[in-house]
């Protein structure tokens, strides 16, 4: 950890107050990074915001997940604590909620939540759609097991967010790729469609051939989120063209989404996918908590 205290950097005669506000970064009150970092990293800035607290706090939430080895979370994410403090700084959330001992775990020599308490949070504070690929990408870098989550409903049975916690945890599904897969893989659920597999593969003369993500092997129907990279990276959409050509010929529909597809016509495109191969269901949108 870089980031340091002033207070506690002058006092030792590592610098002089006035060398600490010409050649060092301030990052939050009294915290400070050395002038050879000069952008804060997440890290940097979780370190700092515990220093901030005199030591006190508990890191939790998105930025407790990015330390258990979530991906997708940004080096200016807000650092949420457990913490009594009704005036943090700007880029600080301090949440006076209780927490046991059995909940917080030490990483890199900082208190932070377990990965079960850390999905207790996001899955209460968090809007429902962030929240499942928050929770996503959580159990992709560090499986948890949805009884200890819930276990925690029961052990505090007053906390905020517990409805929209009961509905979101049976839907996190470690084998989301990316926050657009969760996107894609709850506007499925939502839509009425059977909960789909996640991370199928395929194989060719015995060889792995692709990994799907996500479907419906009984219908032999996918449907997958073409990210960006596959525009940029020339490489990278021409194997992806091939890929894509190949799939029929070993038996696979596969339905490919872009960013500029509307959520009715990716529904219609699943539907008549699956229609053509056999599924008689209907669909009935889930109804959900509204956050």
């Amino acid at each position: 950890m870089k980031a340091f205290l002033g207070s506690e950097a002058v006092a030792a005669g590592a610098v002089s107050r006035g060398r600490l506000g010409r050649r060092c970064r301030r990052i939050f009150p009294d915290v400070y990074l050395p002038a050879d970092q000069p952008i804060p990293s997440l890290r940097d800035r979780i370190g700092g915001a515990w220093l901030w607290s005199h030591r006190r706090g508990v890191i939790a939430g998105v930025a407790a997940s990015a330390l258990h080895g979530a991906c997708w979370v940004d080096d200016d994410t807000v650092v949420e604590m457990l913490l009594r403090n009704g005036r943090p700084p700007r880029g600080v959330i301090a949440r006076n909620e209780a927490v046991a001992d059995d909940e917080v775990m030490s990483v890199g020599r900082l208190p932070v939540t377990t990965p079960a308490r850390t999905a207790f949070d996001m899955a209460r504070h968090l809007p429902r759609g962030q929240a499942l690929a928050r929770l996503d990408a959580l159990m992709w870098a560090t499986p948890f097991a949805a009884e200890r989550v819930l276990m925690l409903a029961d052990r505090y049975p007053g906390a905020r967010g517990l409805r929209q916690l009961r509905e979101v945890i049976p839907l996190v599904d470690g084998g989301a790729a990316s926050p657009k897969e969760t996107w894609l893989r709850l506007l499925l659920i939502d839509a009425g469609f059977p909960v789909p597999t996640t991370q199928i593969p395929v194989h060719l003369n015995y060889h792995l051939f692709a990994m799907l993500d996500m479907g419906w092997e009984e219908f032999r129907v996918a449907a997958e989120y073409d990210g960006d990279q596959h525009r940029t990276d020339r490489r990278e959409y021409v194997r992806g063209e091939r890929r894509q050509r190949k799939l029929p010929q070993l038996g696979w529909l596969n339905v490919k989404v872009i960013a500029e597809d509307r959520p009715d016509e990716v529904i219609e495109r699943v539907y008549r996918a699956l229609r053509s191969r056999g599924w008689r269901g209907a669909l009935t949108p889930r109804l959900h908590t509204r956050t």
